[in-house]
This record gives C-alpha cells, structure tokens and sequence, in this order.
C-alpha cells in the first residue's frame, strides 16, 4: 500500500498551524529542525501538574478509539501515584502499535512527525513527574522513533519498544504487559492502570496522535485547539482512508461530515455502497450525512473509533467482506475467556454460511442468538466490538441478507459466493 499524507502550507508560525494542517506542518520526514522551524521549541520547563486543568479546557480525547477524556486518564495516573504506599513515580507510554489493519495514521505520524510525538510524551511526563517513558511501536516506525530520540538531549531517556503485528497488541493492558516481558495480550485485571500498571507503578497510556495534540496544547494553548471542530468534538483528528483510490491519511476537523472528509479525498460518492467507519470494531454506515464525532444523536452521528474510513464500492458485497473480517477477528483474539474461545469462531462460521448462500432460514437467528451470549461477557473489549460489526452489517445489509439466503447476491455476479 502506498501511505500518503495531506499537505497544506502552514500560515502562521507564530500563532501555530492553522486549519486542519496542525500535525503534519513541519513538513515530510520531519527533522528537529523542521519541527521546530514550524512550531517553536517545547515549553517543557513550565509545564507541571496545572497543566491538566489546560487539557480539561481544551476537551482533548483520545485518538486511539475509546475517545476518553485525555485530561482525565493524566489526572488519574497523578492520582495513582498520590495512593501508592511508597509513592511510585509514574510510567508513561506512547502507544503507537496500531494493530488495526484498516488503519495507518499513527505509522504515518510516527515516520513524518516523530518530534510531535517525543514533545506530547516529556509533556505528559512532566504533568504526572513519571520517571519511565516508553514509544511502544511497530517495526515500520522503530527507525524513524530513534532517529529522532538521537536528535534530541531531553528525549534520551525515552526507551523504544517493538509492538508485534497483532490485532490487539495496542490494547492498553497489552501494552503494559509487552513492555514488562510478557506477551501483548489484554490482561483480564480489575485494578486500574493509573493505580497499578507496568511493574505495580501507576502507568497512563496515551495513543501517539493524542500525543501529538498535547504538545501543540502546550504550546499554543486550550482555545487554539478550541478553534478548530466544534463545541462537543473540539480540535482536529487523523484518519485514514482506503477501499477507493490511494490510501491516505487526511487530518479533518472534530465533527466534519462524513461524506465531505470523502469527497476531499478525491473518492466519488456516486460508487459509495457503505463506509466501514472506525476499523474492524467499528460499523458500517450509509448513506454518507453521517458527523464523524464520539458524541452525539445515533442517527446523525457516527463514532470515529480508530479514525478508519474504508469504503466498500458498490459493486462489492457487505456480507462477504464482513465475513472475511469476523474471521480474522475471531483467530486474532487472547483466548483468554469463552466469548472469544468459543463465541467468535462459532459467529464467525454462521455468518460465513450466510455471506455463502446457505439457504437455511435460521442462520440469522442462530447469528443473534450467539451475540446475546457473546454480549458483554468477554475479558476484554474484543468481543464486543466484533458484535458491533456483526451487527452493523446485519442492518446495513439487510437486503443483501434475505437474497443470500435464497442463494443470491444484489451486488455484481448474482450468485452469493
């Protein structure tokens, strides 16, 4: 595949990048000194621990899927610490695994923009006085990261740890269990990480675009990052495109249209069937007035996730290529509890039937039956967010649900495969 990101000039180098070019001002392969050409040094000195009242006005939330408030997960860390018998100093993680296979965006900032991400980390550091700080990555990014850590005096400290290819390897719990010698699986633990994370010590994990936002706020400020989205999705974020065209990574306003982010990425909405809209946990959605943003009325807005648009052409079957995800979904899983054992295998095989042409009336009520069982029960969020999916194609695809199961399709070709 071949990566692209949005370009535009940056207009203002005092006041900060304007418009939706904040991440990627500085320019392709960013050095130290492109970066702080187009943003000024870190201010790293003044921040402290006030800092997470800055993030609280600003209305930052995570970029990596869950969409938590940012300021709360710092608050929570400092808080962890202040509980601690011994009052271990925290640990703080760039997570940029980016299992999810639709998506692109932090690869693409951690090659381009790796100083942005450094800045955000020794921010987030300085605000929790953590005394550990790790970039968690794939090995795609791993050269680019130390690169840039080899530039830099006050990043020496930052230590680069390779993140496997998996689909839940950028779980937060995974996270923290791969950098402390284990594998990157989700570990099923009722105590919060900001109490207890990466060697019993509070540890707050941040996804690596979240980052990059933090160091622009500390720099320019909660109103700066205000001026761009809306009230209730403030700021900009990352997304990446694919299905149609060249794969891009576009950076859009908080609650932009669904169909205009399309557009603007040259994509013909004429040849729209479906978008899959935040990854392989995500859903699918037609037609496109969608807002893209965490928050908001279900029929009108839709959640951003990973930041992953994938769009399906109309010629293209929904069930068929949502088959095919539910079955790497299902072998991709920690096997660590009965709904991933055993549930997504069997939900998997069922819907694989329907995308086939199994003309058994039953499929469907035997698939929903399997998604009540499944609901709610699993270790981690990975049950959960197939059964989203599952769900989503369900509705989205209902039409082509009743031809499959007479033995047809309504895409091209006729006949289910």
């Amino acid at each position: 595949m071949t990566h692209m990101t949005s370009q535009m000039p940056v207009t203002s180098q005092h006041l900060g990048p304007s418009g939706n070019n904040r991440l990627f001002a500085a320019g392709s392969n960013a050095t130290l000194a492109d970066h702080e050409r187009a943003y000024g040094p870190l201010p790293e000195h003044c921040i402290d621990a006030t800092f997470i009242g800055v993030l609280e006005q600003s209305g930052l939330t995570g970029r990596g899927g869950a969409a938590f408030a940012s300021w709360r997960k710092v608050s929570a860390t400092g808080q962890g610490r202040d509980g601690a018998l011994l009052r271990s100093r925290p640990v703080v993680i760039a997570n940029g695994a980016e299992g999810e296979p639709l998506s692109f965006k932090d690869k693409t900032l951690l090659l381009h923009a790796p100083h942005l991400v450094l800045d955000g980390l020794l921010v987030a550091a300085r605000s929790v006085s953590a005394s550990s700080l790790y970039v968690y990555t794939t090995a795609v990014a791993m050269p680019a990261v130390e690169a840039a850590i080899a530039e830099r005096r006050d990043a020496r400290r930052i230590q680069v740890i390779e993140a496997p290819e998996t689909f839940i390897s950028g779980q937060a719990s995974a996270v923290v269990n791969a950098i402390g010698g284990g594998n990157a699986l989700p570990l099923d633990n009722r105590r919060r990480l900001s109490d207890s994370g990466l060697k019993g010590r509070p540890t707050l994990v941040l996804n690596v675009e979240t980052l990059s936002h933090v160091a622009l706020i500390a720099r320019y400020g909660a109103q700066w990052f205000r001026s761009a989205g809306s009230d209730r999705d403030p700021g900009t974020r990352l997304v990446s495109v694919s299905g149609r065209g060249a794969d891009q990574v576009l950076e859009v306003a908080g609650d932009e249209g669904l169909g205009f982010v399309l557009a603007h990425a040259g994509i013909d909405l004429s040849g729209v069937q479906a978008v899959l809209v935040g990854g392989y946990h995500g859903r699918w959605v037609k037609p496109l007035d969608y807002r893209l943003t965490p928050s908001g009325p279900a029929g009108q807005t839709v959640r951003p996730g990973a930041g992953v648009l994938h769009v399906l052409s109309t010629g293209q079957c929904g069930l068929e290529a949502t088959a095919w995800i539910v079955e790497y979904l299902a072998g991709q899983s920690a096997r660590q509890c009965g709904p991933c054992v055993f549930g997504l295998p069997a939900m998997a095989k069922v819907l694989a039937a329907i995308a086939g042409g199994d003309r058994n009336p039953k499929l469907v009520g035997e698939l929903e039956r399997l998604g009540t069982l499944v609901a709610r029960r699993g270790a981690c969020h990975h049950p959960d967010g197939t059964l989203q999916l599952i769900q989503s194609a369900l509705e989205i695809f209902s039409e082509d649900v009743g031809a499959h199961l007479t033995g047809n399709c309504t895409r091209m070709g006729g006949r289910a495969a």
